[in-house]
């Protein structure tokens, strides 16, 4: 792509490397300053000579006197290899810095095997081209395939540092919808490490060893073989709720995969059984999400209305299962 064609505007500035800098790493002295971009990208830039300490290419380990002048004239490379496509979103938020939009159930987030198009990722580069300039087209975090909801894009490279920081001091909130068999308690907290399955490597499990993961939930109405909760995620790994869930013996309605461990359907009526084995998805959605924005540092609450399939399937459990 040519210069002119790239959606992402040239970066020019400079700065005076402080006398009592004297000592420090070039590529550490460009991330204090030039806080917006990652470490790993600025040291890339003064390997490729885009960044010039006093008019000389350097490399990233060089270290500075203290005085010099440091330039940088950077054009930011795509990132991506995808291609946008025209598919439809619903935006909830956009800013320069920020996109939010509501996710709908069946759509993937990522390119990948089995599905190399036709994803929110090409949608987004349809609608917002200059995200092809930030790392994995400005997302930060993710939704299953069926689990539909609110979910972020970073805009800015600027953005992407601190939406990623957000995620990693668990400071980003993020809340759930979700319908499960069986009925929960009133409250509860999961505590259980997880990670890949040692025989199924598409699931996840939990393990001894594994990563931390701690999910909150609270019920919010109870049927006689159904709960319908609200979960809060206080860490984010795949498939966190569906494999928590399904270890306190409450696996989510319409899961295909994290199913173990279901209730028997015992003396339920054959209309609500029906209805809930037919349902295509797992019955989770993502309602709420909580960040401080990237530029402002202003609080911010992002929600999508409960999808019409799931509303449609929690009256018929609420009304029918008794």
């Amino acid at each position: 792509m040519s210069e002119s064609e790239n959606h992402h505007p040239r970066i020019q500035s400079q700065f005076q490397v402080p006398l009592d800098a004297g000592g420090s790493r070039i590529d550490v002295i460009c991330a204090e300053i030039w806080t917006d971009y990652s470490r790993a990208r600025l040291s890339q830039w003064i390997t490729d000579g885009a960044i010039r300490v006093d008019g000389a290419q350097v490399k990233p380990k060089h270290k500075v006197l203290g005085g010099e002048w440091v330039v940088i004239d950077a054009q930011p490379e795509s990132q991506v290899s995808w291609a946008g496509q025209p598919i439809a979103l619903t935006p909830v938020y956009a800013d320069d810095h920020l996109i939010v939009v509501d996710k709908p159930a069946g759509l993937v987030v990522h390119p990948g095997h089995g599905n190399p198009s036709h994803t929110l990722v090409n949608a987004l580069l349809h609608h917002y081209p200059e995200l092809e300039a930030i790392p994995r087209a400005g997302i930060v975090h993710r939704l299953d395939k069926d689990t539909s909801g609110v979910l972020a894009i970073a805009r800015s490279l600027k953005a992407h540092q601190k939406l990623i920081a957000q995620l990693k001091d668990r400071s980003m909130g993020r809340q759930y919808w979700a319908l499960v068999f069986g009925q929960t308690r009133p409250v509860g907290t999961i505590d259980a490490p997880m990670d890949r399955h040692r025989i199924q490597r598409t699931k996840m499990a939990v393990m001894t060893q594994g990563k931390p993961a701690v999910t909150h939930y609270r019920t919010l109405a109870q049927t006689a073989h159904f709960s319908v909760i609200e979960v809060r995620l206080e860490t984010g790994r795949t498939h966190q709720i569906r494999v928590h869930m399904t270890h306190l013996g409450h696996p989510l309605v319409g899961d295909p995969v994290y199913k173990a461990g279901r209730p028997g359907f015992g003396s339920m009526r054959a209309a609500v059984r029906t209805r809930v084995e037919a349902f295509p998805r797992q019955a989770l959605h993502a309602q709420m999400l909580r960040l401080i924005h990237p530029a402002t540092g202003e609080p911010m609450e992002f929600t999508a209305p409960l999808a019409e399939d799931l509303v449609a399937l929690q009256e018929d459990v609420i009304r029918d299962d008794y």
